[in-house]
């Protein structure tokens, strides 16, 4: 996921000495320019949360679960508002950014149930004795969120921290800081002062607060920067919470209809223009279907090509990123049956793109892309796909299209990613959380989990004093006796 916090490649468009300036992806038009949190604002937010910690941390659960309702609530109130800003700086559409915006309140409303019971555990010792654990808020918590899906997967994070008794500086992307401080003002009135604020700011913001004396630090956004900050809370004594970049798989077995496993395809590649963190991002058919897979995957591309429908990506910079992926590609043997190259006009605006022909030696293969692109690999048989989707240094998630179940658990067991999807590109349980692996983060992300990950466990263990000697208490008793009779 390539824009975060202090991920110096992948800044807006355009910025000078005043702040950050945002363009429209759509019209290339500048919008606005954001003035950028100085370093004393940066110090001073971390301090005011470290003022509020105390007393929000003796917070009855109930009452914080009470104030996430009551943002909740606020923020679905100001959803249009919202939603057009999110249009406006990243291009995302209003009906998708409404969608989005709707998941972050059912989140809030989510964390405000979970917090009030989120608890400890008995622990089996003498009969006389208690022993259990405690959960307890770790203190200030840093939040660095990005632009694909800006408001719920901010609210995830601020919903899990400020339900377990945290206090939360959270910085947006500075792609769409417009939109996050907007967040910020519709979601602060909520909770007591210094409890939840929001800076402003580019990559020097966001190295600023991950250096900074804070109890945990929680980032979306890419595996360099995810990097980084985890060099950061090492040095800070910080927990660290990470989701980061991937390059998900998607195996396609022989056994799968043809037209429904593109399908599934073109939604894993193309959704949000294929700017979602667990987007399909490489994709190993069987030789056995692959003619009629290629040619219902090039028709999918071509018919959003043809409607309109494929938003811009965030600005150009991505757009050079990603169509330097494919010119690779095509550099190296691959051959673009649809899209693959740049459009003229203005804006960011880049096709669903199928690549054939694909290899492993290929960038658009073993990096992450974060566009519209479906670059498809044939594989003679399903172990040799399962191989190739094993390979890499990311391990976020991957999908597996088959019929077969022993294929199925081999491929359960087999993939190193924190997400195995079996026959469904996107979906999954409310309240789902998974553990990226290797460069694609560390940690629980989203779910009942995530409250684990903003809370300290104390061991208690309550034992009964020894009983008075007999004649020792009978000394006191009579001590206690001549006492009251004088």
């Amino acid at each position: 996921m390539p824009s975060i916090a202090t991920e110096t490649t992948a800044r807006p468009e355009a910025a000078d000495s005043n702040g950050i300036t945002i363009r429209n992806p759509r019209t290339g038009d500048v919008l606005w320019t954001v003035p950028e949190a100085e370093p004393e604002a940066v110090s001073q937010a971390v301090e005011v949360a470290r003022s509020a910690a105390a007393d929000w941390a003796s917070t009855a659960p109930a009452e914080r679960g009470a104030a996430l309702r009551a943002a909740a609530k606020a923020l679905a109130a100001a959803a249009r508002e919202l939603a057009e800003l999110n249009a406006s700086e990243t291009g995302r559409p209003v009906e998708e950014s409404l969608a989005g915006i709707g998941a972050g309140v059912s989140t809030l409303e989510q964390y405000a149930e979970l917090g009030p019971v989120h608890r400890g555990h008995s622990l089996r010792g003498n009969r006389l004795a208690s022993d259990y654990t405690v959960a307890e808020p770790r203190g200030v918590a840093v939040l660095l969120t990005p632009w694909n899906d800006p408001v719920a997967v901010a609210c995830g994070l601020i919903g899990a921290a400020l339900a377990t008794g945290n206090t939360v500086v959270h910085k947006p992307s500075e792609r769409c800081p417009r939109l996050g401080e907007a967040l910020g003002e519709v979601l602060a009135p909520a909770f007591p002062p210094g409890v939840f604020q929001t800076i402003s700011g580019g990559a020097g913001v966001g190295a600023l607060l991950a250096q900074s004396e804070v109890d945990v630090i929680a980032h979306v956004g890419s595996s360099a920067a995810g990097a980084r900050i985890a060099r950061a809370g090492a040095l800070t004594g910080a927990h660290v919470i990470r989701e980061n970049g991937g390059n998900d798989p998607l195996l396609v077995d022989r056994d799968v209809d043809p037209l429904w496993a593109a399908e599934q395809a073109a939604i894993g590649a193309f959704s949000n223009s294929g700017q979602i963190c667990v987007a399909v991002e490489r994709i190993y058919v069987h030789e056995d279907m692959a003619a009629e897979f290629c040619a219902a995957l090039e028709t999918e591309a071509a018919v959003r090509n043809g409607n309109g429908s494929v938003a811009p990506l965030v600005d150009r910079r991505m757009r050079d990123e990603v169509h330097a992926q494919v010119t690779d590609a095509l550099s190296q043997g691959a051959h673009a049956v649809e899209g693959g190259t740049l459009p003229d006009g203005p804006g960011s605006f880049y096709p669903a793109t199928v690549l054939l022909e694909c290899t492993d030696r290929m960038q658009v293969m073993t990096e992450e892309t974060f566009g519209p692109v479906a670059p498809v690999q044939v594989v003679k048989s399903f172990d040799d796909g399962l191989r190739l989707a094993c390979s890499g240094r990311y391990g976020l998630a991957a999908t597996v299209l088959s019929n077969n179940i022993a294929h199925i658990q081999r491929a359960v067991a087999a993939l190193p990613v924190g997400t195995v999807k079996i026959n469904e590109v996107f979906g999954g349980a409310p309240g789902g959380a998974a553990q990226p692996r290797g460069e694609s983060g560390a940690g629980f992300g989203y779910g009942p989990e995530l409250l684990d990950e903003f809370s300290r466990v104390k061991v208690v263990h309550i034992a009964a004093p020894p009983a008075a000697a007999p004649d020792a208490a009978a000394d006191a008793e009579s001590a206690a006796e001549q006492q009251d009779e004088s």
